[in-house]
């Protein structure tokens, strides 16, 4: 933001000679409305670009309700389309009544663990640059993200009702309070709390591999588990039998669109960009060149895993398969989210090259033990998103670690960057403790929901199709197999023949 101007007349009026008080009093006190207006500019400039960012964050909802409907069953399509709707409108309400306030609710007798003011937005700092209602218009599109990511998991056979009671608490209560850990200037692992840095660092996780992906993709682990695999998932002997997804035009559409919002996501996590870096030499390097460098990480670390991903599944299947790119590719988006600001470009190609290994080990894993995920939610961003807090311990850059961060004496970075292993520590107790409160919290809210028969949906309902049975038709007016379904055959009719 632009740093506030000042003008003495003590000071100008030698230079501009003799008996010249008045005109330097007088050009000071232009001073003052010059500095107000630069000042408000500076405001306006960092509430643009963080709304922008929102914006964009906000229309990658889109980009998961297009991917989910093209990977499920056509006779699906309606019901996983509404489920998304209701993540960002149930979402929108719970993190305005009670997320916000646990993640940044910061203020007197603030504690480590959770935030406790600002319930309903009631007293939030209108105006306070990089905290107010723009702030909490871009966490909110983060929350829903959560929730997405976990919609996949348990697509296809799941109670509506248990849709909604989900969300609700993992947008207003389950990933708040990992975001506050995280993110929070009090949090207690957050590398903002200067006051009590996790091995004097502190986790750095810009943009949410663990805070936003670990989290929506290990509370999609627990649902799928307990509610099991989707009907004809595996045959009687065990083996694998592919469900595939009706569209993969809707899954390539998805995937540009979560591929455009995520440089809302990740560069949008600067919340500013009108900010200077002192002593950087340069004039014209500061916070606006580290938005533009993480778009590039972003974007290289996607690339990579995009390709890694059509090459391994060559390999292992003989296929080019372009719902598997699509998946690689977010994995490496995935996976680079939690370093995309303090890692070289070349360093995102290793993480992306990683990650897409990652995804194709875990969907190994998930078949050999008979775990159904449709959309490969909890490997992707379960797998790749531990994976992207791991890799910005080995790789970040003292100098990047600084600047974004804020300079603190001996704060340390990547291990492979020769910052030693006090990053790498923080890093893996970020990920157990992701994995305990998530598995602390949703797991028993899945399995009350399935001991109260309100998860999954029944045999029959599930053959049928969701969209027949609980959604009151299907999304699309024709489908191609309905002649064979019901028997009929499209024949020639020959002209009558009328008698001579």
């Amino acid at each position: 933001m632009a740093s506030s101007i000042s003008c003495s007349a003590d000071q100008l009026a030698p230079l501009l000679g003799p008996n010249a008080t008045a005109a330097a009093a007088y050009i000071c006190g232009q001073f003052s409305g010059v500095n107000t207006a630069l000042v408000n500019t500076g405001f306006a400039v960092d509430s643009t670009y963080l709304l922008f960012s929102a914006y964009l964050v906000f229309s990658m909802q889109l980009g998961f309700a297009m991917l989910c409907a093209g990977s499920v069953r056509a006779k699906n399509t309606m019901n996983i389309m509404l489920t998304n709707v209701l993540d960002a409108a149930a979402g929108g309400l719970f993190y305005y009544l009670f997320g916000f306030a646990f993640a940044f609710g910061t203020g007197g007798n603030s504690n480590g663990f959770i935030g406790h003011h600002f319930f309903g937005l009631k007293n939030i700092p209108d105006g306070a640059a990089g905290f107010d209602y723009s702030n909490f218009l871009y966490q909110w599109a983060f929350a829903i993200a959560a929730a997405g990511i976990t919609s996949g998991s348990i697509a296809e056979r799941t109670q509506f009702v248990a849709y909604l009671i989900y969300s609700a608490f993992l947008t207003g209560f389950v990933y708040p309070v990992v975001s506050h850990w995280f993110w929070s200037a009090d949090g207690w692992a957050s590398p903002f709390n200067n006051d009590n840095l996790l091995f004097g660092t502190g986790v750095i996780d810009f943009a949410g591999s663990g805070v936003v992906h670990m989290v929506g993709g290990i509370a999609g682990l627990y649902g799928a588990l307990i509610e099991g695999p989707r009907i004809g998932r595996f045959d009687r002997s065990g083996r694998s039998v592919a469900l595939r997804g009706h569209s993969a035009s809707l899954v390539v559409l998805g995937t540009f669109l979560l591929w455009f919002g995520w440089y809302g996501f990740n560069p949008g996590s600067f919340n500013k960009i009108l900010v200077p870096y002192p002593d950087a030499g340069d004039a014209y390097y500061g916070q606006w060149s580290a938005v533009g460098r993480t778009a590039v990480t972003t974007t290289l670390a996607g690339c990579t895993a995009a390709l890694t991903t059509l090459f391994g599944k060559r390999i292992l299947s003989g296929h080019w398969n372009v719902t598997d790119v699509c998946n690689g590719l977010l994995g490496g988006f995935a996976a680079i989210t939690g370093g995309c600001s303090v890692v070289e470009p070349w360093a995102a190609i290793i993480c992306g090259f990683v990650a897409a290994l990652v995804l194709i080990g875990f969907n190994k894993l998930a078949e050999k033990v008979k775990y159904d995920d449709p959309l490969e939610a909890a490997q992707l961003h379960g797998g790749c998103g531990a994976w992207g807090i791991i890799f910005t311990a080995l790789f970040a850059k003292e100098k990047y670690v600084n600047e974004v961060y804020g300079g603190k004496a001996g704060r340390p970075h990547g291990l492979f960057m020769g910052g030693g292993g006090r990053l790498l520590g923080a890093h893996v107790i970020q990920i157990l403790v992701i994995f305990g409160w998530v598995t602390a919290t949703m797991g028993p809210l899945f399995y009350i929901l399935h001991k109260l028969k309100l998860l999954r949906i029944s045999e029959e309902d599930e053959m049928a199709g969701m969209d027949m049975t609980r959604h009151g038709g299907f999304a699309y007016v024709y489908h191609d197999e309905d002649d064979h379904k019901s028997g009929i055959q499209m024949r020639r009719i020959e002209p009558a023949v009328l008698p001579s």
